[in-house]
């Protein structure tokens, strides 16, 4: 149970505390800000409200844990990462409860949510460890008119303090995926728990689910016995708390990952580092040869899993007319066997994460109706609960063409050349990953290289990991590269020390 146990110290009453010098605390406004359960559309939980005072003074907290921070050594910070990955998993059960209470995931995904967090932390703690030992030896006279006269010390220094804000479908996972780069860097770290990145222009909402879980997890960073100060965790009203901490002079990079609301940090931010994953309309386009068993597979489990609400969902099928007819069966022979809802009997669609969000959902069908899209099973909702929905036959006047819906509703358009494909995927604004389905590696090549995104994966869905992998987007998708090596790179600037000789001096063997 969610509070519970060895988790007790940070509860008060129905409001869970906020994390700050080694404490947990509750919030001086007096104020707690509800989660709703998407499942029973009731509050779940509470959080604190947290104040621009409190943020300040987090922060003031953060900048002085990290001077200090700075000078412990690598295999010490690597020591107690792997604590805090430990913990984890043996706390995984009531942190799982919480991700089944507050994003509606299905019971055994959220176990493994938090299973593969450990291992996460722990693979981050061996990494850093290998490429910070390192530094770079550079001598002046390999560039023209040089004498070796000068020597160059280049080492990877720490940023500072590193704001991460995760989003709501993975609040313990893409939280730690930014945690543990962040620490084992020397960094300080503040998680902004309650102010999911998932908000959308057209939904104009702030989600706070995943709060709870990420509290939890965030405890066992706790048990783990960093040092005070060094990890925060506040929570509280976007209104009040989210552009103060993205815009604080105290933060020195951001960590995001979300939707449209990076789009808008990005041009707050100043001039600091930033991480940013923002979504996608991932393609998943299918060749004449390709292995319709195979691709139907991976249609279905690249646009239904989570219910579709992944970044790197399959957001539309982009299918050669000759075997259009033969895929849409097999899809809909396997959409016909997922198990439809609550997440605590582990259901493969479960509810959506908000009212809103599944009103948005749909309007998209109901545009893609109204323009004369084929519907391959019967639109049906319940409350926040949409049954799994293929499309056939969409245009690209159709919204649901562009638009990404973070739901089990899964377009298809049938297209007559590859390069038709490819034109579809380029004029998206969002860029992270695609799929191509083909026998022939050559043709898969060519087009992978076509293709306007991060990623592209061959005979596979999207997907994100394993979490040492590089994942990135290109145009609206996002900014920078994650994946542990690339987290901890970005996550540290260069310094050079250089020593001057008086006059030239060469190595003798």
């Amino acid at each position: 149970m969610a509070g519970a146990g060895v988790f007790s110290e940070i509860i008060e009453g129905e409001v869970f505390k906020y994390y700050s010098d080694g404490e947990w605390k509750t919030s001086s406004s007096g104020k707690a800000v509800p989660i709703i359960n998407p499942t029973t559309r009731k509050t779940q939980y509470k959080v604190q409200a947290c104040t621009q005072e409190e943020v300040n003074k987090v922060m003031e907290i953060a900048k002085t844990a990290q001077k200090a921070w700075a000078k412990t050594p690598l295999w010490k910070r690597a020591e107690l990462l792997h604590k805090a990955a430990a913990l984890l998993k043996e706390h995984k059960n009531p942190i799982a409860e919480c991700l089944v209470k507050e994003i509606a995931k299905p019971a055994k995904d959220a176990v493994t949510e938090v299973v593969r967090s450990g291992d996460l932390v722990s693979y981050c703690a061996e990494e850093g460890v290998r490429i910070l030992g390192e530094g770079k030896f550079l001598v002046s006279d390999s560039f023209p008119g040089n004498e070796r006269t000068k020597y160059c010390l280049v080492s990877k220094i720490p940023l500072g303090v590193v704001l991460a804000i995760p989003p709501f479908n993975y609040p313990v996972n893409l939280a730690v995926s930014k945690i543990a780069p962040a620490l084992i860097a020397g960094n300080s770290l503040v998680l902004n728990a309650s102010n999911t990145g998932r908000k959308l222009k057209r939904i104009q909402e702030k989600l706070n689910q995943g709060a709870v879980a990420a509290l939890h997890m965030i405890y066992c960073f706790h048990l783990a016995g960093f040092p005070k100060g060094l990890i925060s965790c506040v929570t509280g009203k976007g209104s009040e708390i989210g552009d103060f901490l993205t815009m604080h002079p105290g933060v020195n990079c951001i960590s995001f990952t979300g939707g449209d609301t990076g789009i808008a940090i990005s041009k707050k931010a100043g001039m600091i580092p930033l991480q940013m994953e923002l979504g996608g309309k991932d393609a998943c386009i299918i060749l004449e040869d390709a292995d319709i068993d195979l691709a139907a597979a991976n249609v279905v489990k690249g646009g239904f899993s989570y219910s579709g609400q992944r970044c790197t969902a399959v957001k539309v099928v982009l299918v050669m007319e000759s075997v259009a007819d033969a895929l849409v069966e097999k899809v809909n022979a396997k959409v016909a066997k997922l198990t439809v809802g609550p997440p605590e009997e582990d259901c493969d669609i479960t509810p959506v994460v908000t009212e809103s969000s599944a009103n948005y959902i749909e309007g998209l069908v109901m545009d893609a109706k109204e323009k004369g899209a084929t519907f391959c099973q019967e639109y049906k909702r319940e409350g926040n609960l949409i049954w799994p929905l293929l499309l056939d036959n969409v245009r690209p006047d159709m919204r649901i063409a562009w638009e990404e819906p973070f739901g089990p509703v899964l377009p298809v358009i049938r297209i007559n050349s590859v390069e038709e494909g490819i034109h579809h995927c380029n004029a998206s604004n969002f860029g992270l990953q695609g799929c191509v389905f083909t026998r022939d590696i050559n043709k898969a090549i060519l087009i992978s290289d076509a293709m306007e995104t991060g990623t592209v994966q061959i005979n596979s869905a999207p997907a994100r990991g394993p979490d040492h992998f590089p994942f990135q987007g290109i145009k609206d998708s996002g900014i920078g590269s994650q994946g542990i090596t690339n987290s901890i790179n970005m996550m540290v600037k260069v310094k050079s020390t250089v020593i001057n000789l008086p006059t030239p001096s060469y190595t003798m063997g």
